[in-house]
Formats: structure tokens, sequence, C-alpha cells
């Protein structure tokens, strides 16, 4: 039993499924006479073999044929009823399983999309799928489509044999227009993939499929009236083609030589839509003609359909003869009444069309490459033993290994990749008199032979577009203009000639420049790269909003300090302030302020003295501030020292020796920034590196180990300071400054170790801003975590601010018990 699947309609209604109901089968539309004909010669081969005591003696050939109606989904189910039938089984599950399949091996389809789809399906069951007209070079990949043969060659030979016969009459600048689909894509890009390394030119590339609205096709229009090339390649099936041509026919944009693959080259029914003589002159490569003696009387003989119960007889016969049967309901009033009797003789329309005689051929060649394999397996000679189990691997791969020949001499064989030999002819729209194309053959093409004797033209007069004896001319040859220079393609001459703009900081201002001249370093070139333009400057200045942002936060936070300086100057006698050390406590809201204050020299264009000031200024302060910190630590320690019977240790850190520590731990700073300005200081600096159109302005750090030296010393005092304050956090008093140090000192450190990366990552016045904005969170966080609980208590708790609550004298909070 052999299956066949062909597309008797070319269409299917859309239907917008509500998912309320079972949704209904695919209603088909546009019927196919190319679908019955497909079938006839498969029925033609089937009765011939079956007829014959040299092939398959004793062993008759049934078919179960299937419309697939041009839909991917349908091809794929009708796939699987060939390979599980559809009868009901009352057999159990397993046996189900076990059977053999229900046919073995499927005819068709007609195009590659649904076969890659059917035979990825039906691959890991090794039914044999051999199709007459699938030709995307994509299936020939045995890994995903172990099981598909096919009688036509693939496209990988097709599409380089037309980008040599493209190079063989001079066209270097060409359009292309593909179908958008598995064959038109994958035979396109091989084209262009030969046509480049040939220094072919393509102009355009557009896809498009029939179903497409009108528009996206007018866009293809509009870029075939807009294109300079007179030459287009069509990679289109003939229903996609007999769509394009519908379309230019209304604009008749004639006077293009058309290149055009064998999916509509010799189609007849595509030149009988040609009305407007759009596609005169065409050259392409069609499969060799074929003549099988008694096909086509057999393909004609309709009488046996009338007989058939196939319940699209009805819609065949009524569009084959122009008639409607009177239970028709769609029959109409000016329409004749069919008989079922009627005689095809002067009947002229696509099923008596015998043009595509070679893909019938292929049909044929396909159903008599699974005969001999049958033939050779179940071991004929003059009988066959037809008893056992026919196994699908088994026929796959002895179709895959057959050698035969047909009646007509024609050697069939497939290759490894299950694809036959690669022959073209060459065929050429020739008019006639009457308006009749005629596709005259003028030259072969053997994929075969060497690379040099493939392609022969024969010694014959060709017609070209608008019927002109004389090969067109289709070659680049516009101008590059300024901002752009010229490329050779692979540095072949014979190619036109790209216009490559100029890269970024290269210009050129002459037409037809062969190189681009680079700008100097500090120029850019503008947006149409023909000028050079001086590039703009950029730094951290205080008109931009991040500037202004920071600017406002630096006086923010001076105010701040200024107002808590003012609380506890005003509130000094009081004990909260007198118990927190009110000298080292002024000091540091005055380092404060200074660290504020620091901040604004980073915004603004750099200078000489803002480089220099802006680091060392930031490392003094910092280093005061934290001194101050450290030293009010210390204070806090060496207070509960003293409370200890028989202590004297605050007589080693009194005021003066806590003056001694803050002025000693900025002095040794001071030393750092002097030797870092001494040897090798900060300096302004222009960078090119980090923006290519744009200036850095920005300070150069000289010495690196001088601004790290720098940064280390303040981490170093901080680090110290967080140890000392965390120790003395639990220290028992009722207002115990050494927890806000340490959590001050945490967001200080916390701050600065990020710092660090932020710093290193940021590009341009971002990293500026990013030590700006440093300077000022650990700012704030000091002044927060060490002044702000103090004056939470003076201003808004007096009742606190008292020496009794500051010695801790209060109510006892618990009773030790002995």
């Amino acid at each position: 039993m052999l299956g066949g699947i062909f597309s008797f309609h070319s269409r299917w209604k859309d239907r917008q499924d509500t998912y309320m109901h079972k949704p209904l089968p695919l209603q088909c539309t546009s019927l196919n006479f190319r679908g019955f004909q497909f079938a006839q010669a498969m029925l033609f081969a089937i009765e011939e073999i079956n007829n014959s005591t040299d092939l398959l003696p004793g062993i008759s050939l049934g078919y179960k044929i299937y419309d697939a109606c041009g839909s991917i989904s349908r091809g794929v189910r009708v796939a699987l009823a060939l390979a599980n039938g559809n009868e009901v089984v009352s057999s159990p599950s397993k046996a189900l399983c076990a059977r053999p399949s229900q046919v073995q091996a499927i005819m068709g389809e007609t195009s590659s999309s649904p076969c890659m789809a059917i035979s990825t399906v039906i691959g890991p069951f090794h039914i044999p799928l051999i199709s007459h007209f699938a030709t995307c070079a994509c299936l020939s990949d045995k890994t995903k489509y172990p099981s598909f043969l096919r009688t036509i060659p693939s496209d990988y030979y097709q599409s380089r044999a037309l980008a040599q016969l493209v190079k063989h009459f001079g066209w270097t600048w060409v359009g292309a227009i593909r179908t958008n689909d598995d064959y038109g894509n994958n035979g396109m890009a091989t084209f262009t993939e030969t046509a480049q390394q040939l220094g072919i030119c393509l102009e355009y590339s557009v896809s498009f499929f029939r179903t497409d609205p009108p528009d996206k096709v007018q866009k293809i229009v509009d870029i075939i009236k807009a294109s300079t090339s007179k030459v287009i390649v069509a990679f289109l099936s003939h229903m996609d083609m007999d769509v394009l041509i519908h379309a230019l026919s209304h604009h008749n944009l004639t006077g293009y030589q058309w290149v055009g693959s064998e999916g509509w080259i010799f189609d007849s029914h595509t030149a009988a839509m040609d009305s407007h003589h759009i596609l005169d002159g065409a050259i392409g490569l069609s499969i060799p003609k074929a003549h099988v003696s008694g096909m086509r009387e057999f393909m004609l003989d309709v009488k046996p359909l009338n007989t058939s119960s196939n319940e699209m007889f009805t819609e065949f016969w009524e569009t084959l003869f122009s008639c409607k049967f009177k239970q028709s309901k769609t029959a109409t009033v000016n329409q004749s009444e069919c008989t079922g009797n009627e005689d095809l003789t002067g009947v002229q329309n696509s099923f008596t069309d015998m043009s595509l005689m070679p893909i019938f051929y292929n049909v044929y060649k396909g159903v008599y490459a699974v005969a001999h394999a049958l033939h050779s397996i179940v071991g004929c000679n003059k009988t066959c033993n037809n008893k056992g189990q026919l196994d699908s691997f088994t026929i796959l791969q002895h179709i895959r290994n057959i050698r035969f020949k047909t009646k007509e001499g024609d050697e069939v064989y497939f290759n490894e990749n299950g694809d036959p030999a690669a022959k073209y002819e060459i065929i050429n729209w020739q008019p006639t008199e009457n308006g009749i194309v005629d596709f005259v053959p003028v030259g072969l093409h053997d994929a075969s032979l060497p690379a040099d004797k493939q392609l022969n033209l024969q010694n014959k007069s060709l017609i070209w577009a608008q019927n002109s004896q004389q090969v067109p001319l289709s070659v680049c040859n516009e101008k590059c203009p300024p901002g752009t220079r010229k490329v050779l393609q692979k540095g072949k001459p014979v190619c036109c000639y790209d216009c490559l703009r100029c890269a970024e900081g290269e210009i050129s201002n002459i037409t037809d420049s062969i190189t681009c001249v680079r700008c100097d370093p500090e120029f850019w070139s503008n947006e149409r790269r023909d000028a050079c333009v001086k590039k703009e400057a950029e730094f951290l200045s205080y008109e931009e909003i991040m500037g202004a942002l920071l600017t406002a936060a630096s006086l923010l936070g001076t105010c701040l300090t200024a107002v808590v300086a003012f609380i506890f100057f005003r509130y000094r006698q009081t004990p909260i302030v007198r118990a927190n050390n009110s000298e080292l406590s002024f000091l540091l809201l005055f380092s404060l302020t200074l660290c504020f204050l620091c901040s604004l020299t980073f915004i603004g264009q750099p200078s000489e003295w803002s480089c220099m000031l802006r680091h060392t200024a930031f490392g003094i302060t910092f280093v005061l501030c934290i001194s101050c910190v450290l030293g009010k630590t210390v204070v806090v320690l060496m207070a509960f020292r003293a409370t200890l019977p028989g202590s004297n240790v605050m007589k080693w850190f009194g005021p003066a020796q806590q003056r001694l520590s803050v002025l000693g731990f900025t002095l040794m700073q001071v030393v750092i920034c002097i030797l870092w300005l001494t040897i090798s200081p900060p300096f302004p600096f222009k960078n090119f590196e980090e923006f290519k159109d744009k200036i850095i302005l920005e300070c150069a750090l000289g010495s690196a180990v001088g601004f790290w030296a720098v940064l280390g010393y303040i981490g170093l005092l901080a680090m110290l300071c967080f140890i000392l304050a965390f120790l003395a956090r639990k220290l028992p008093d009722s207002f115990n400054e050494a927890k806000f140090i340490t959590f001050s000192m945490l967001i200080f450190c916390a701050v600065w170790i990020s710092f660090i990366p932020a710093y290193v990552s940021s590009p341009g016045k971002f990293s500026v801003a990013v030590e700006i904005f440093a300077i000022l969170a650990s700012s704030f966080g000091l002044l927060i975590c060490i002044f702000i609980p103090k004056c939470y208590i003076i201003l808004l708790k007096p009742e606190k601010n008292t020496k009794k609550n500051m010695m801790g004298k209060g109510p006892p909070k618990f009773i030790l018990k002995m």
C-alpha cells in the first residue's frame, strides 16, 4: 500500500475558533488541478506496475491519497493517518504499536515546508517520504529528515547554477525576490552566498508570501521602481509569481530582465497570466523535458473519475467542465448543467496542460523507486514471497540503494542525502507572433561536471527584456558622496563598489573618495562625516543638574553644621555639651564644615590650583575630622577607666594631650600631601580615550601612590576609631556617645569601601560626582550620628539635659541580688 499527499486545493478558509466547541475540520478552497495531475501520475505508475509481469509479479500495489490543501498542519495530520490508519481496531493497545505501518511509502508533498513538517513527524518511524517537487536544500540533512528522499534536484545545486548563469552574462548589480518560506529563503541564501563569491552584488533582497496583505506586495513593487538594477532574480513558487505578476501588471513595470527558478520558469499558467508581457525574455533553470509514453492519455481519461465516490469529484468535475450538477448548492442560472458524460476534447485549462510533464515524471519515478525496492526485498524472481511482514526501515534502506532505468532509458538513483543527480535545462521565454510564450531550451547545466564545465549554453539566439537582441547591462554606477569611501567587495573590480560610511572620527570631503582622513585628537567628525568639528569639552559644572544638586547638598551640609555649632555655643554651659568634650566638639564641627566646603573644589573646570587643592584639602580636612572623633572616642574610654578605684589614667589624656593627638594625626596627613604635591602633583588633563566624541576635562592624579596613601591614611584612622568606639559601645552610662561614634564610623567606612569600585568604574565626570557623593555622605553621616541626638536632647528633651542624668545616677534599673 502506497500513500499519497497532494494539494487538491491551494487554500483554506480562515476560521476563528471560540473554544466553546470542538473545532471543525479545515475547509479547503481554490481547487488546484495540479494536485489531480500529480495523483493521476501516481495512479498511472501504480497501474503500469500492477500490469507488469517483470516487476512485483503476483503483488498488487494499492494507494491511499489525501488532500493536504496546501496546509502544513493538515499535511502532518494526513501523514499520521497514513502511518497509523484511521480504522477502528478492537485489538489491545499493545498491538497498535506493534503492527506495521499502514503504507510502505508516501508520495508527496509538492512544497518544501510541508515536507519538512511531515518528514519530522514520520522520520522516527522510517517511513519513506518521496517528494517530486520539494527542492529546499535543508531537506538533504539526514539528521533532521532521515526518511526523506526526492526525485527532483536540491536547490543547493540550482542556487549555484543561477549564480553562475548571472555571472555568465556579466550582471553584477541585481535585485532578488523570494518566496517567504523554506524553499525561497534557503534557496536565496545559497544564491546570495555563491553570488558574493562570484563578485555579484545584490541591490535588494525581499520576500513575500501569496497570503500577505496587498500593501506588502506593493512595497516590493515600490522597491523595484526605485532600484537601479535591471536584472531581477526571482526564487518564487508559481503561485507567488502569479500574485507578483498581478501587482506588476497594474504598474506596467516592463523592461526588467527576469532570472527564474524552476518553480515558475516553465509554468504555462504563469505565462498565460503575463498579459502585459512583463516576463518576456526571462531566463532560468527548469527540469529537463520528459516524455512518458501513455501518461498523457491516462491523465486525460477522466471517465473513471465519474464513477468515483470521492467527495471531491463533484467539485472537480464542475470546475473542469465549467458546469453545475442539479443538486449543487452553488449552481447559478447561467451555468450549464453537468451530465457526468462530458467530453474533455476541446477543453483548454490547466488540467489539460501537459507542460508540467517533467514533474509528473518525477512522481512516476518515485513510485517505481518504491516498487523496485519492494521487488528486491521480497526476493521476486518469477513469483514474489509476500508472506513476510514488510519493515519500513528495510524498505527505506533499499530505496536509498536502488539503481534502475525507466522504460524511457533514464537512470534513477539517490545519493547519500536522498537527492537525484542535478541536471537542468536553461529556458528562455520567447514570445511568438500569436502572443503565446515559447519556452525555448538554450543550454544545459550539469552539476556533476567540473565547475568550469557545468554551464553549457547553446549557440541559439536569445530574446531579452522588451524583445531586445542585446544582452542587458546591469552594473552599479552610483557615486560615493562625501562622508563615504569606496570599498571593493573582496578586492574584485568586476563587482560594483559599496559606499561605506567613514568610521567615527574620520571624514571624506570629496566625491568617490578612496580613503577617509582621521580628524585631529581635539576634533571629531560631524554626522555627515564630511567635516571635522571641535569636540565638546565635558566636566562637572555648576550649571548642570547633577553639579547643582551636589552644590546644594554641600551648602546644606555647611548650613546644618553651622546651626549645630550655634546650638552647641548657645547651650555650651549645659551638661550634655560639657560632658562631651566641648572643645573637641567645636573642632569637629569646624572640620565638618571644611569637609562640606571642600567638595565644591571638585565642581567646575579643572585648573592647576583646583586639581592640587581638591585632593589635599579633602585629605587634610577628613583627617582633622577623624582625629577629633578618635579623640572623643579615647576620652570616653579613658573616662570610664578613670572611674575605677585607684586609676589616674585621665592625667595621661587630658586636654593638652587631646590637642596634641589631633595635631599629630593631622600633621601626618599634611606631610603625605606635601610629598605628593612635591614629587608628582595632580594636574589638569584632557582625556581623549574615555569618549570618542568628547574631551573629558579631569584632574590626573599625578602619583596614584600619593592619592591612595591619602585615602589609606584616612581609612586607617577610621578603622581605628571604629574599633575603639565598638569596644566602648556598652560602657555603663546614661548617654553613651561611643554608640553614636560607632554608627558614624560604620557609615563612614561603608561609604568609602563602596567608593573604591564605584570610582574606578565610573566614566568621565561621573567619577568626580562619585567622589563628591562619598565626601558628602560620610560628612552627613558624622554630623547626624554624633550631633543630632545631642541637639534633640538640648532642644526637645531639656529635662534629660542634667548633670544627674549625664552621670547615670537616675533610678536604679536593676537590683543586684547577693
